[in-house]
């Protein structure tokens, strides 16, 4: 067990072997050892070998119970190889900490259900519209903006997790952990790109797309459909327009949590706007440099809260210590006394640190 555990905390870290052994004052050989259970190493060793990691003891004790599949990284990501199991290690620790919290409340699980007739299966870009609208009345959305994605997939049973990811080519990714989806997206960036990550991946869990349709492309469509329905983008713009005003996509992003750009794609593609006219717009925006910053207030980042709730629950109900729960959460517990006034706008959501 201490072997796994090694290994996976020697991953989070992006070390090699060698690297690793050099900082704790051992042989590369006793890493390998350790790794493969083979050996174990003494009390004085493992702790050397926490301080190394920047893991506490306690982890490398922690009993594999977590069945989590390999995790489905956005295509055509440019992560080297090292950075993917980086990136993995730390989102399987975050993971089986999740479900011990869960594990706490076995009654307040709330299953991730595809009902019957899903994954649709979509062969065209109709078909994808279709069932952007259909999975909204599976949730019971109606055709009005989404006013918080991450609490709307917790809600559903899809656990969603922030990695402090520095990679750009990082955006997103799903797995299941014990029969439950689990989305992980990275934090420094904008909200409506966030939100659109979330919808993104969940066309991965919903639809089969046919194999003459490019996926990627099917879950954009998707996606940007799920955030702004067909009937909506041409109750907010009008059937037909020649021109968007910057100040009109402003407006819109935040009210929607889709960005502006992706609201001149979305125009287009309903028939608001016509293809030239898209395109237009869409240099003017790369002219002004607007492709890279969007002009005006970036929207709101949306923070999971679920785990947290939780264990303020378990803490409320004397389930757990105080040292318990910055175990579970994997950060420090100042800055939780929160008075009533400060609640609801002081909230942050752990990192995975380890």
């Amino acid at each position: 067990m201490i072997g796994e555990r090694l290994r996976a905390a020697r991953k989070m870290r992006g070390m090699s072997q060698r690297a690793l052994a050099q900082r704790a004052g051992v042989s590369a050989m006793a890493i390998s050892k350790y790794e493969r259970n083979l050996m174990m190493p003494g009390s004085e060793t493992l702790l050397r070998l926490a301080q190394a990691l920047n893991v506490r003891l306690e982890f490398f004790l922690r009993p594999l119970r977590v069945q989590v599949t390999t995790p489905a990284f956005r295509k055509r990501h440019r992560l080297p190889k090292k950075a993917q199991q980086a990136i993995q290690a730390r989102v399987q620790e975050w993971v089986e900490r999740y479900l011990q919290v869960e594990a706490l409340f076995p009654d307040c699980a709330q299953p991730f259900v595809l009902p019957k007739g899903w994954p649709r299966q979509v062969r065209s870009e109709d078909d994808i519209e279709h069932a952007a609208e259909a999975w909204r009345d599976v949730w019971h959305l109606g055709r009005t903006p989404i006013a918080n994605m991450v609490a709307l997939f917790e809600a559903r049973g899809i656990k969603v997790g922030v990695l402090d990811e520095t990679h750009d080519a990082f955006d997103a990714l799903t797995l299941e952990a014990n029969g439950s989806p689990v989305i992980v997206v990275r934090r420094n960036i904008p909200g409506d790109r966030q939100r659109f990550n979330l919808a993104h991946e969940l066309a991965h869990l919903v639809l089969e797309v046919d194999r003459a349709v490019d996926e990627e492309k099917a879950a954009h469509r998707f996606a940007a459909a799920f955030l702004a329905p067909r009937q909506a983008v041409i109750t907010e713009l009008g059937a037909h327009r020649v021109h968007l005003a910057p100040a009109e996509l402003a407006w819109l992003k935040h009210k929607y949590g889709l960005s502006m750009q992706a609201w001149i794609l979305r125009a287009r593609d309903v028939g608001v706007l016509t293809p030239s006219a898209a395109q237009s717009l869409l240099r003017e925006f790369r002219r002004q440099g607007w492709h890279r910053r969007e002009p005006g207030a970036p929207y709101p980042f949306e923070e999971p809260k679920r785990m947290l709730r939780l264990i303020w629950r378990a803490l409320a109900e004397g389930l757990i210590s105080p040292a318990r729960a910055a175990e579970l959460y994997g950060k420090p517990l100042e800055g939780w006394q929160l008075s009533l006034e400060q609640a609801p706008h002081g909230l942050e959501t752990a990192s995975m640190r380890y």
